[in-house]
């Protein structure tokens, strides 16, 4: 049997979840990673109302969908977040960022994600993917310059902030699968190296393999699958395009809009970019993933509703069953 291919609803929490839902079911999606945003997902609701939480589970059973995991990336990262502001409120459930106090909010949304973890188990889901969050994302450039004391500190607020609520999802049975990504704490090899080092490499704490983030940095997507094989505990699937080097753009998206042409790189369509799908398939099966395979739908240069379905067509494309024996197998001259 092939992995699960699911859509991801965080680009999609502007339409009702029963819409989202019935548009992947006609489509043929496997089930759903559902996003903590719009009317989708409320944690809260989720572990207090039996009523809303059959209500979730009766919208994906009329659609032929089943839950593989659910995702708060939005709320999580304002748990390490500095600073917190209007950015945060923009994103983070109201309840979270209530009188906007900066600490108020980071323990707040500390709370979401207990709350998350407890929801996933209430819906039969073992992994919550998400973001961290960073106190040190600032600094990237490096100018004006900090000394490895503030790094230091950086990473031991993660561990401070996350061990209490990976304490909450080992009581549950469930994992965070963190997305590695500019803005948070691992968003390249060596801070994924840091922040699992920081947590104890502790098994509640894992990565979301979205390997679009990674390689418009110039990282190898498929060495991400092998170096950290124990790790990955879901995938979402996002392409990324890199423009041929004009000399003008570089890396850091120069201030302009996604979709304008003088970028350097821009997010696609899963299948139209440049990230060596078939090599990341492969690296997955040899590392035994058997989860889910979950598109997530950006691309500023296509409508959604005409790429959500072929980027299905295309993950599927890849999904070959896997041998039952060695192809050399063939050539052996013993019975």
């Amino acid at each position: 049997m092939t992995n699960p291919v699911t859509l991801f609803t965080g680009q999609w929490a502007d339409l009702p979840f029963e819409e989202v839902a019935r548009r992947a079911g006609e489509w043929g999606y496997d089930g759903l990673e559902i996003a903590c945003s719009g009317d989708h997902l409320d944690v809260a609701k989720a572990v207090e109302d039996d009523a809303y939480l059959q209500s979730r589970l009766e919208i994906l059973d009329k659609n032929n969908l089943k839950l593989y995991a659910i995702s708060n990336h939005l709320n999580g990262q304002a748990i390490c977040d500095d600073p917190i502001d209007f950015r945060h409120e923009a994103i983070v459930h109201p309840r979270v960022w209530g009188d906007g106090d900066a600490e108020a909010v980071r323990q707040r949304a500390a709370e979401e994600l207990k709350l998350t973890a407890r929801a996933a188990r209430r819906l039969g889901v073992d992994t919550v993917v998400g973001f961290t969050g960073s106190k040190i994302w600032k600094y990237v450039a490096m100018f004006p310059p900090v000394g490895q004391d503030v790094i230091d500190d950086g990473y031991q607020d993660f561990a401070d902030r996350w061990n209490p609520i990976l304490d909450v999802f080992d009581a549950e049975g469930v994992r965070f699968a963190h997305e590695i990504h500019p803005s948070e704490i691992a968003y390249d090899y060596w801070t994924t190296v840091r922040a699992l080092d920081a947590v104890d490499r502790r098994e509640a704490f894992g990565l979301n393999w979205d390997p679009s983030h990674a390689f418009w940095q110039g990282i190898d997507v498929v060495s991400l699958i092998t170096d950290f094989s124990d790790r990955i505990y879901h995938v979402d699937c996002k392409d990324t395009r890199l423009r041929h080097p004009t000399g003008r753009s570089g890396i850091l998206g120069s201030h302009l809009p996604w979709g304008d042409p003088r970028r350097g790189w821009d997010f696609v369509s899963t299948g139209h970019g440049d990230i060596p799908w078939e090599d990341c398939f492969r690296a997955l099966r040899s590392i035994g993933y058997d989860g889910p395979i979950s598109i997530e739908w950006e691309d500023a240069g296509m409508d959604r509703l005409h790429g959500a379905p072929l980027a299905l067509e295309y993950a599927r494309s890849l999904l070959w069953e896997k041998p039952t024996a060695s192809f050399d197998a063939a050539f052996s001259t013993h019975d």
